[in-house]
């Protein structure tokens, strides 16, 4: 009964518009004609009702159901409503003299009454619908009367968009504008005055009573959106920011969301566009395999799968929580696809073996691994386990699987490596590459940089400290590094897999470094708060295995331009199977004895770029057992 009601109560409101504009047209048609023959001596008889008027009605009643004029809602009356009752009126002219032509030859129809006719109607279809809105809105707006008063910062396209939005929610209410273009000053937009600048926001703030600052700018660029920032902060008031485009589109926010300007909008550093074309002639259809899928990267690197035309996915994860909260996440936004979820460790080959016996992938890429730096430097035996030797399984299962490419995520950190983490992944590298003249598996490795907001990153530590008070604490206030997003980085490694060199390592050329200090301050100011008044940032020194600046590029790798303008493809540097395969056993070997004097010489003659700066200590994290590699003179970073 109760679904019965609800299409009686949809289909009420319908019928009553379709008879107010068939009304109108009977109207209109009998007015003119009635003010074109008024004027003779002997007018002809004008019946309320006949044959003729039954055939304009339907004419122009199927024209106006076929041009769509009902399937939107008076409420909401805008622009485009009345572009089509303009199209109905003019569309239904034609097919009403066609039908009366063919009736009667249009005996009787004036030709004024046919000139006048679609501006009439269009007047008499389009007013109650203009009226009805502004009743409507004038009525929210009255309801709304102690909603959140907002100012928006940017009058174009996104502003006028975000006051229809926000009055259709009624949450709160525009007071006005700010926009830095003369053209805009002393207008109106959506009936929303243009108060005055940007850099005016705080006094205007003050004499319009808002509560909330909305910047409505999603095209600035870094520069531009620190300059509002700081106008921003001085209001003392909460702001947020209306998505970008990409955002919407990639599912990260939705239409009409208020987020939180994120510390990666504040970086001065364009994302990466990829060709998404290629991306999905290469992904279109593929099973592919993910391991540590439950992580950072991994997690969106599934995503992005799914998304770009994956029809497999086997998610590879030895932690139960990460590995169920991904395939839920990828079952709900993506139900069509199949997924496979493998709890386990990638380093057991059995693991692997019947991964790629239920995956059957064409591509796996491999995202499992350790990467915290000063972690790692007292942790020799795992690192060298989960980023060497796992490495070795997983890549060796590939290949004798047959699967057609297999990428290894590697970092910036690789290239003239200081740490365990940079001689691990350098040694991974060396590993797929010895691998590569064997069988026909594809191999690549993708570099990057480090990664906003991923596990264990300073960006999430830097949130924690200014939640808690501070203070924040930089390790060294010239230190750098380069960033860029989890989805960008991601695409990164998809759009390389895409281009389709056998062997080979990528790099991006990723601008210019952000220094950490400038960081930490932004991420203070984006809480509301000042840096160093009202969050301390403390110097704490480069902790074991730090750089002050990282390397992208290796002298001898010499890099050259793909395809994509900012993928740099490295030359790789020679390695010997043979003698990789020789350390792989014995670091087998040592990795069962908990050896780590032997894994770390083993690391350092395998990967003799391998430099710890001042000799840091590695080895099993207990007051018994310490591994130093022998000291070398300080390189200048």
């Amino acid at each position: 009964m109760s679904s019965w009601q609800d299409r009686l109560r949809a289909t009420v409101p319908r019928v009553a518009v379709v008879a107010h504009d068939l009304a109108m047209v009977w109207l209109v048609w009998q007015g003119l004609h009635r003010l074109r023959f008024g004027i003779l001596p002997n007018p002809p008889e004008m019946p309320l009702w006949s044959t003729e008027i039954a055939l304009v009605l339907a004419a122009q009643g199927l024209v106006l159901w076929q041009v769509g004029l009902y399937r939107g809602l008076w409420r909401f009356a805008s622009v485009p409503d009345l572009w089509n009752i303009f199209k109905a009126c003019t569309l239904g002219l034609l097919t009403i003299a066609l039908g009366l032509f063919l009736y009667n030859r249009l005996d009787l129809v004036s030709r004024t009454v046919l000139v006048l006719y679609p501006l009439a109607l269009m007047a008499l279809l389009g007013a109650p619908r203009l009226l009805y809105r502004a009743w409507k809105d004038s009525a929210t707006e009255r309801a709304n009367a102690a909603s959140v008063r907002i100012l928006i910062l940017g009058a174009g396209h996104a502003g006028e968009a975000l006051v229809r939005d926000l009055r259709r929610f009624g949450t709160y209410q525009p007071v006005g504008f700010l926009d830095d273009a003369a053209r805009m000053r002393g207008t109106k937009v959506q009936g929303v005055p243009v108060l005055g600048k940007v850099g005016d926001v705080a006094e205007i703030a003050r004499e319009t009573a808002a509560k909330l600052l909305v910047i409505a700018m999603p095209s600035a660029d870094a520069t531009a959106l620190q300059r509002v920032l700081v106008a921003c902060e001085r209001t003392g008031l909460p702001f947020r920011m209306v998505p970008r485009l990409a955002d919407v589109l990639e599912g990260r926010s939705l239409p009409g969301e208020l987020k939180e300007v994120a510390i990666e909008d504040l970086l001065g550093r364009k994302p990466v566009l990829p060709d998404w074309k290629a991306i999905r002639h290469w992904l279109g259809a593929r099973s592919v395999l993910v391991t540590g899928a439950g992580g950072s990267i991994g997690s969106e690197l599934c995503r992005q799968c799914a998304r770009h035309g994956a029809r497999r996915i086997a998610l590879v994860e030895i932690d139960e929580l990460a590995l169920t909260t991904t395939e839920v996440a990828l079952r709900r936004d993506f139900p069509d696809l199949e997924y496979i979820p493998v709890l386990g460790d990638c380093g057991d080959p059995a693991v692997m073996a019947y991964a790629l016996r239920l995956c059957e992938p064409e591509a796996a890429f491999h995202a499992a691994a350790y990467k915290q730096v000063p972690l790692l430097e007292g942790q020799l035996r795992e690192a060298v386990r989960n980023n060497v030797l796992a490495t070795a399984t997983v890549a060796g299962a590939c290949r004798d699987a047959g699967v057609g490419t297999f990428v290894l995520i590697s970092t910036d950190k690789a290239v003239d490596p200081v740490n365990v983490l940079g001689a691990t992944k350098r040694l991974a590298e060396m590993v797929c590459q010895s691998l590569a003249n064997e069988r026909t598996t594809r191999f690549v490795t993708v570099r990057f940089g480090n990664v906003l907001d991923s596990a264990g990153s300073v960006v999430p530590l830097f949130r924690e400290q200014i939640r808690n008070g501070g203070p924040v604490t930089v390790t060294d206030p010239e230190v750098t590094r380069y960033f860029m997003t989890i989805p960008e980085a991601c695409q990164l490694i998809l759009q390389a897999s895409a281009i389709g060199t056998h062997e080979a390592i990528y790099t991006l050329d990723m601008g210019e470094p952000v220094p950490i200090r400038l960081l930490a301050d932004q991420m203070i100011r984006l809480a509301g708060k000042q840096p160093g008044r009202d969050i301390a940032v403390v110097y704490t020194g480069l902790r074991p295995g730090e750089k002050l600046h990282e390397t992208l590029f290796h002298a001898d790798e010499r890099y050259r331009p793909t395809a994509h303008p900012k993928i740099l493809q490295a030359e790789p540097r020679t390695v010997v199977s043979n003698e990789i395969s020789v350390a792989i056993r014995a670091m087998r070997s040592a990795s069962e004895t908990y050896d780590c004097e032997t894994l770390a010489t083993l690391l350092r003659t395998t990967v003799p770029e391998f430099l710890p700066e001042d000799a840091p200590a590695i080895g099993a994290n207990d007051s018994t057992t310490v591994v130093a590699f022998p000291a070398r003179s300080a390189r200048k970073i």
